[in-house]
């Protein structure tokens, strides 16, 4: 098995390259900006959320098959240049064609940036895989969790610095050339982000696996795997239930405008609250990452989602809400670091591109909890909803504890 060398340019590339990505997608935010863009050229709440979902979730569903060819690629840094470059050109001429036909013709226009999120959003089905796959290989598991967690930390203040960038331009420009501008724009900066990855110092891989003989065969093989391996089930279940936050945080505002007069300013400082806990949280869990205690992440961000879920059972004025976000916001990092370093943990080498895709495909399900929520609500109250998703909470800190420990993953994964 071949040593990660740790070396501190890959590193500072890693984080070039989330510090720039946050910036250029932070424009195109799916629950603010993207609305906007979609609603001016004449797109209802359907097409609003079809592009929401391509932008968030499109590149879940081919993973699997990227999967299938990756796991007999020694190298995976020329297919991953690919996938950067399809991004960025998709992205730019999305701004192009805004600008060139923002004002003449909004259903092509409209089609133009459907099409241009598609490609963004598809080809990062394959980007995933191959990211991970870099990342296993570039840094050991100790430095990896450092890595990630300084490379959340600057994308989480791009994003901030990127809003404040892209709510200046819209104010001051008039759309649809705002719209235009801000693309063009930030494909521009995340083309940054892209060099600074594609040039990473990749080593070779020797541990291959044989390439089953259909796309069909791969997903019966890919099933057995996940049925053999108790570390991965155990895995999955943990980080599915993780998502079941969402069954009650997108109500936990609406509750609040209940009780209390909310202004868009205090929305706005509640979502700085949730970045900047974020932000801050990502210190605290470079240190325990790097010595190899993502187990104890993952517990502790469990734990921090049901006692935000818990505050806002109890909020009492204002400033609970505040606190509920900012731990909510600390919670969803600690958790994407976990989650990321603990499937390259158990993963055997050879089998890596296959866990991380079926481990992906299968907690995307947590994304899809507040519809859930939405109808739990629908039919109950505030306060059940809340229980409802405490309990759930906790049936995921029951599954985290079960998880191994890092050292035994250690060994595991060579």
């Amino acid at each position: 098995m071949l040593k990660p060398a740790d070396k501190k340019s890959d590193h500072h590339k890693n984080i070039a390259h989330g510090f720039f990505l946050s910036i250029g997608t932070t424009i195109a935010e799916p629950h603010t900006i993207l609305p906007l863009i979609v609603n001016f050229f004449g797109g209802g709440p359907i097409i609003i959320g079809l592009f929401s979902s391509l932008l968030r979730g499109g590149a879940i569903i081919i993973q699997m098959y990227a999967a299938f060819h990756a796991q007999t690629y020694p190298k995976m840094l020329r297919y991953f240049r690919r996938v950067l470059l399809a991004r960025f050109l998709s992205w730019f001429f999305i701004g192009v064609g805004i600008l060139y036909l923002g004002n003449s013709n909004h259903n092509l226009t409209l089609w133009l940036i459907g099409v241009g999120l598609f490609i963004f959003s598809f080809s990062a089905g394959f980007g995933a895989i191959y990211f991970r796959e870099i990342l296993a290989k570039l840094f050991s598991h100790k430095f990896r969790g450092k890595t990630m967690s300084m490379r959340q930390f600057f994308s989480g203040l791009g994003a901030l610095m990127s809003g404040l960038v892209a709510g200046y331009i819209l104010q001051t420009y008039e759309a649809p050339f705002s719209f235009g501008i801000l693309f063009v724009a930030s494909s521009l900066l995340m083309g940054l982000g892209y060099i600074a990855i594609a040039t990473v110092d990749e080593p070779i891989k020797t541990n291959l696996r044989k390439k089953e003989q259909s796309f069909k065969l791969f997903l019966k093989n890919s099933g057995k795997m996940l049925a053999d391996d108790r570390e991965l089930k155990i895995h999955i279940a943990t980080y599915t239930l993780a998502f079941s936050y969402l069954f009650a945080l997108p109500f936990v505002i609406v509750d609040a405008s209940s009780r209390f007069e909310l202004d868009g300013a205090t929305i706005g400082l509640l979502i700085t609250s949730q970045m900047t806990g974020a932000m801050i949280s990502n210190i605290l869990w470079a240190k325990l990452s790097s010595r190899s205690l993502n187990k104890l992440i993952s517990n502790i961000t469990i734990v921090m989602s049901i006692f935000a879920i818990v505050l806002s059972l109890f909020a009492v004025s204002l400033w609970w809400y505040f606190v509920i976000f900012f731990i909510i916001g600390a919670s969803m990092d600690g958790n994407r670091i976990s989650s990321g370093n603990m499937i390259l943990l158990i993963a055997p080498e050879d089998k890596r591109p296959i866990y991380t895709a079926l481990k992906t495909n299968i907690i995307s399900l947590g994304m899809f909890f507040s519809i859930f929520g939405g109808v739990i609500l629908n039919f109950t109250s505030y306060n059940f909803l809340y229980i409802f998703t405490i309990i759930l909470l906790f049936v995921a800190l029951y599954f985290s504890k079960k998880q191994i420990d890092d050292s035994i993953g250690e060994n595991r994964a060579k």
